[in-house]
């Protein structure tokens, strides 16, 4: 598949300056002032992110009534139920809250909806469990914003609910004691991208002193919260920044049980990184919510000893298994299907259904459906009666939109930008792929189905030196708004030794003037022929270290090549 290259530019008056104060490669200088850096002192906030720099939690909105609501709670030892949703996102932030309460209050539970049975968000079933229970305060996190009226339904009842949450408001608040979302327009927190882990973080912070409790007691958390900004793709900055470095420097000095146990399930060895969080401990937790229950995620993280946390984790680890074999089955038929259908393959959008799919992972298949062919995806199957789904995205297309102007074929539907759910009559499901074919070609700039690769900055093979990509790795955490440095190397050559690898890879030997470096290429195979011509190329890449038989080196790991212009 061919890519689009777009390579980022940076004022040279904020590079020249930069380089002045910090001493550093010109490159290093070019890479922050594209990320919004430009003094030596937010050089040095980013560099050395500083826990002293978080914000002050009472600047958030609401706070003092939801810290005034949960001392009550505690004085008249009233029943506090501490509700999540059952992603990565969710689970966390009860596992924290949880266990932070735990410390000073007893008459204590937690609940995490059931995805298939109760559906996202807060739920009637568990404000019933609550009411049945005698709970008369819910602590909702990462949910809740939009559940006006089960909120009010819960209040009817005699339960008070304080929402912490960080999905955009609708315009109809629900009547909380409290809402915590520095996304409310009439909210003046500072920072307004932080997880549902990170309000419910900002909650327990502000209620530590009020319950005689130290700094200790809140900072254990940390690499819970570090998990949920990996795993919910908020931007690394601002106060994510400081929260996921310290987050991570826990996780690798005295890491949480649960944390713990599926580093050692996944043969994690040496310095954990933020993308192992991402790629390890986050689709193990999210599988639970899509094979089975999630309750036992939280209570992996909760687990008193290392033994229970591996039980949990186990666990996790088994419906993890079941969800890769689900996904890899799904993806191939989905992609016969596509095969099979001539008219299919040169649309614009893609929408595929069988009846028999898991409906758990539907939205992990249209995003390996986007990996083969590059445009707006749709995935449904079966659900009771109906057709239920999920859609992802292309970057740069609003696929909110383009259901919403589908909504006559639909029952229901909801999502954001880049990501949606709904549900449909069977019958409907051609109509409403000829629709969303007509919607997205009507809509869609043709630009945006060619995959953009956004390069930071041109270099030379004789740049890659240690002392750089030491400085390259001082950049972690990466995540969005702060993701690791992409480069270009204009007029490489083929050293001669290059080779395809396991049928699929490449290994890269590539030479520029008197420097010649290694590479791997995953998945390039069907481009090495390109190699075989022996003429110049311009090459895509990340820089990596290789480790082999303890000799440390650096290479490259290509992201894509072609022919010098």
């Amino acid at each position: 598949m061919e890519k689009r290259w777009n390579i980022l530019q940076a004022d040279a008056q904020k590079i020249s300056f930069l380089q002045q104060a910090l001493k550093v490669h010109p490159v290093i200088c070019q890479i922050l002032a594209q990320r919004g850096i430009s003094t030596f002192d937010e050089a040095k906030d980013f560099f050395r992110p500083q826990l002293q720099d978080l914000h002050d939690p009472w600047l958030m909105k609401d706070m003092d009534k939801a810290v005034d609501r949960i001392l009550a709670a505690v004085h008249n030892q009233e029943k506090v139920l501490v509700f999540g949703d059952y992603d990565v996102d969710g689970t966390t932030a009860v596992a924290c809250m949880y266990q932070f309460l735990k410390k000073v209050h007893s008459p204590l539970d937690f609940y995490i909806p059931h995805r298939y049975r109760e559906g996202y968000g807060v739920s009637k079933a568990g404000i019933d469990f609550a009411k049945e229970n005698g709970f008369t305060l819910i602590i909702s996190l990462d949910c809740g914003i939009k559940s006006a009226e089960l909120i009010a339904y819960a209040k009817e009842t005699g339960i008070d609910f304080i929402v912490c949450d960080h999905h955009l408001p609708d315009e109809v608040l629900p009547p909380a004691v409290a809402i915590l979302n520095p996304k409310q327009k009439d909210c003046n927190y500072p920072f307004k991208e932080l997880c549902g882990c990170g309000v419910g973080f900002k909650l327990i912070s502000a209620l530590a002193p009020q319950l005689n409790l130290s700094d200790e007691d809140v900072f254990e958390f940390l690499d819970l919260v570090a998990t949920a900004i990996a795993a919910d793709i908020v931007p690394m900055t601002g106060e994510n920044r400081i929260l996921a470095f310290h987050g991570l420097k826990k996780a690798n000095e005295n890491p949480n049980k649960g944390i713990k146990a599926l580093m050692q399930l996944s043969s994690l060895k040496g310095i954990l990184h933020i993308n192992n969080l991402v790629f390890m401990i986050a689709p193990r937790v999210n599988a639970a919510g899509r094979m089975d229950d999630a309750r036992k995620a939280v209570q992996m993280f909760i687990a008193e000893s290392y033994e229970e946390a591996l039980h949990y984790a186990e666990m996790l680890h088994s419906d993890n298994t079941d969800r890769k074999e689900a996904d890899s089955n799904i993806t191939e038929e989905a992609l016969m299907l596509i095969e099979e259908n001539e008219g299919w393959k040169e649309r614009r959008s893609t929408l595929v259904f069988k009846p028999h799919w898991h409906k758990g992972v539907v939205g992990i298949v249209a995003s390996r459906l986007i990996e083969h062919y590059y445009r707006p995806t749709i995935v449904l199957t079966q659900s009771g009666e109906y057709a239920a789904g999920s859609a992802r995205s292309v970057p740069g297309f609003n696929l909110y939109e383009a259901i919403h102007a589908c909504r006559e074929h639909l029952l229901g539907y909801g999502g954001h930008f880049a990501a949606a759910g709904m549900t449909l009559e069977l019958e409907q499901v051609d109509a409403f792929r000829n629709k969303f074919e007509e919607v997205v070609s009507a809509t869609i700039d043709p630009a945006l189905l060619v995959p953009e690769v956004v390069i930071d900055a041109a270099i030379t093979l004789s740049d890659i030196k240690w002392p750089f990509y030491n400085i390259l790795c001082q950049m972690e955490p990466f995540g969005p708004d702060n993701l690791r440095p992409v480069f270009l190397i204009r007029n490489v050559m083929d050293s001669g030794y290059s080779r395809i690898v396991k049928e699929e890879h490449i290994r890269f030997s590539l030479r520029q003037d008197n420097t010649v470096i290694t590479g791997i290429g995953f998945n390039m195979a069907g481009k090495f022929p390109l190699l075989q011509m022996k003429q110049p190329l311009d090459i895509v890449c990340k820089i990596d270290e290789n480790e082999w038989n303890g000799e440390r080196s650096l290479q490259l790991r290509m992201i894509d090549f072609r022919l010098s212009e």
